[in-house]
Order: structure tokens, then C-alpha cells, then sequence
């Protein structure tokens, strides 16, 4: 690959809701986005981090110096399409390098219609973020004047409050199977609130044939399909707002089927346990977050991206409409509940990413636990549904 990346000089500005400026020159698409704005730590990963449904309607920052080193392939996005409004980076690459790269990051941009800015002021951009939080922003190449763009931030809509799953969830049912030579040991209802393309994929090498469903599905319509457990995904917007996925929780839980949830699929099951939620100053997105066990005290590194977060116990043991729960990890730099576990029905779910694309994989082995549970069901009797 010897592309170079044709990042122009036309000037771009990036607006912040409370006022901040920042300049630069336009990369990727011309044009101007609205949408909150966050930063990704991460130093890898950037396909991925573009193609992650729950980044819709996010502006996101990079923190890594050089992005697009690597180029673009068609094999590591996680969506059919790049889901960020807008990209902020420091320096684009000159030139990828990278045998499998088959177009530059500045020409897939371009080619989906995504506004980007290059700008030496991530770091102080970060900063920022940090001090005040994540807030409103707009990136333009058209509009030359902050006063006039600012006014159209703040009139934009917020994260919180916002339902998304509508917007980036299938319209229609489909199974991705296990790879061939992998038989087939479990079957997997997948309800769709974001997914990324590894999490299936990952069920997959184990054995599980997944069936990704709406994030409209019902109790009812989950259950007719008699599988042998059932996954919550991740996915955008504010869980507050995500009344249906909570019902048809609860419904998976009253039969006590096997129950996995990433992320967004986190928060359900807190909601789905008479917990809250809340919204983060700043979120947590990048690679490198360290949760700890609370059991073993062993600790992992892993790949975040989520703007809320559950508000439960910490202390031990709490009692829910299912029985006796716990959170199960906690987050190092902050202490952000980061799991939950039910301890009378079989139903646990992370705050953070172990289909780890772009890695880091230390929390694969959660995708063999929910491979046990679904294991230790079948092998039990059959038990009436408990309420």
C-alpha cells in the first residue's frame, strides 16, 4: 500500500458547547457534524472504533498521536458502515503501511460522508474534556464563524435521554454459525441493541450458533426460539430510555434461561434488577481500563466505550426481584461498577468489551463462562419459571 493520505489544507473548526475553539484543516469529508463529544485512548483500534455502533452520534477525539498508520481493510470493521458523526485527530498518516491495507483512513471518510478535523490540539482537547466533561460539538469546514456555529450546538439534542438502539440495531433476524470444523454445541438468542460483528463471532469459535435479533424482540418472541441462552449487546444512547430490552430481560430472567450482556447489556440487567443508571462525567473509552475481580482480585485490562454507568451496591451482596446479586467487577481508576452477577439464577453481564477488538483479549475467557452456565443448565432438570 503506498497511498498517500490527501488530507487538504481548507481550514476546519471545532466548536465546543461551552465555547472552546479549536482549529485545523479539514480531514476525511467536507462539510460540518453536530454530536457529543469524547475521546478514545486507545493507540490501536481505530477501524474498529469508527465502525462501533454505539459511537453514533459521537464526535471522537483520538488521544494517540498518529492515526491512520495502518491504512483501512475490509475485514476488521465491526459495522457495515462508519458510525462516529465526526473524527478528531492530530497527525493522519502520510503514507499506510500495512500489507493488508486497501485504501487510506482519509478516503474511507470521504467515501462514507464523515467530517473529520486534523489539529494540533488534541491533547488540550482532552484535557478539557476531562476537566468539564463530555459535552455537545460541532466540526465545520463551511462555517467560519464560532459564534454562529455554537449557537447550533446548543441547540442540538443531547446524549442523555437519547434512544439510538432504533437506529443502528438489524432490521431483520440472521444466524452466524460456527466455523467449519467447529460443531455445533449451543444455540444463542443475540438481541441487538449495537452488536459488533466479533462478539457472534467470538460465541461462534466456541460453538454457538447465534441468532441476532432486534433490539425490538419481546420476551416472547426471544424464548420461541428456545435456545440455550440469551445475549444483550452493547449499543448507543442513554438506558434510561431503554424501556423494551428491560422487559424483555426480565421476561429471559423469569424463565431462567442463561443470560450474557456486554455493556449496554450491562446496564439493562441493572435496570432489569430495579437499578439505576447514570451518566459519566467523561466515560471510559479506549483499551487500556483496568477492572478488577472482586473475587479473585485478579486484575484486567480492557477495551471500554460507554458514557453510563450502573449505580449499585458495592458492599456485598444485594437483594433484587431475582434473587441475591452482587457486583462482580469494579473499575481501578474510579471505582465504575464494571459487572454484575445474579447469584440464585444463571445471568452475569461486563460494563466492558472481551470480544476485545482490537484487543486487549485478558477477559475472552467471560464468552467460556457463559459457555458453562449454558453447560450446567442443560444438565439440570427442567425447573418451572420462577417470578
Amino acid at each position: 500500500m503506498t497511498a498517500q493520505t490527501t488530507t487538504t489544507d481548507v481550514p476546519a473548526i471545532l466548536v465546543l458547547e461551552d465555547g472552546r475553539v479549536f482549529r485545523g484543516r479539514s480531514f476525511g469529508a467536507q462539510g460540518e457534524t453536530f454530536g457529543e463529544i469524547v475521546f478514545n485512548t486507545g493507540m490501536t483500534g481505530y477501524q474498529e472504533t469508527l465502525t462501533d455502533p454505539s459511537y453514533h452520534r459521537q464526535i471522537v477525539a483520538m488521544t494517540a498521536p498518529h492515526i491512520g498508520n495502518t491504512g483501512v481493510n475490509d475485514d476488521d470493521p465491526e459495522s457495515g458502515r462508519i458510525w462516529v458523526a465526526g473524527y478528531v485527530v492530530r497527525e493522519p498518516a502520510r503514507i499506510p503501511s500495512n500489507w493488508r491495507a486497501q485504501r487510506t483512513l482519509d478516503e474511507e471518510l470521504r467515501r462514507q460522508g464523515v467530517v473529520g478535523i486534523a489539529m494540533p490540539g488534541t491533547r488540550a482537547l482532552t484535557r478539557h474534556l476531562r476537566d468539564r466533561g463530555a459535552m455537545r460539538a460541532a466540526i465545520s469546514t463551511t462555517e467560519t464563524d464560532p459564534a454562529a456555529l455554537l449557537e447550533r450546538v446548543t441547540a442540538s439534542p443531547r446524549m442523555a435521554g437519547a434512544d439510538l438502539m432504533g437506529e443502528v440495531t438489524t432490521t431483520e433476524p440472521y444466524t452466524v454459525a460456527p466455523p467449519q470444523g467447529v460443531p455445533t454445541r449451543y444455540r444463542v438468542a443475540a438481541v441487538d441493541l449495537g452488536i459488533k460483528a466479533m462478539t457472534p463471532q467470538r460465541l461462534a469459535e466456541r460453538g454457538c450458533e447465534v441468532t441476532v435479533l432486534p433490539a425490538t424482540a419481546t420476551a416472547e418472541e426471544i424464548l420461541a426460539l428456545d435456545t440455550d441462552g440469551v445475549f444483550f449487546s452493547n449499543g448507543p444512547g442513554d438506558p434510561a430510555t431503554a424501556d423494551g430490552p428491560v422487559a424483555a430481560m426480565r421476561g429471559v430472567l423469569d424463565a431462567g434461561k442463561p443470560l450474557f450482556g456486554i455493556c449496554f447489556g450491562n446496564q439493562i440487567l441493572g435496570r432489569a434488577l430495579g437499578l439505576g443508571t447514570y451518566k459519566l462525567r467523561f466515560g471510559h473509552r479506549g483499551v487500556n481500563q483496568p477492572v478488577r475481580d472482586v473475587h479473585s482480585g485478579r486484575v484486567y485490562i480492557t477495551s471500554q466505550n460507554h458514557g453510563f454507568a450502573v449505580d449499585a451496591p458495592t458492599g456485598g451482596p444485594f437483594d433484587t426481584p431475582y434473587g441475591r446479586a452482587e457486583v462482580s467487577y469494579f473499575g481501578l481508576n474510579d471505582n465504575v461498577v464494571e459487572g454484575l452477577r445474579l447469584l440464585d439464577r444463571p445471568a452475569f453481564s461486563v460494563q466492558y468489551h472481551p470480544e476485545a477488538a482490537a484487543g486487549p483479549h485478558d477477559a475472552a475467557e467471560l464468552f467460556d463462562a457463559f459457555c458453562d452456565l449454558m453447560a450446567a443448565d442443560s444438565a439440570q432438570p427442567a425447573q418451572p419459571a420462577q417470578s
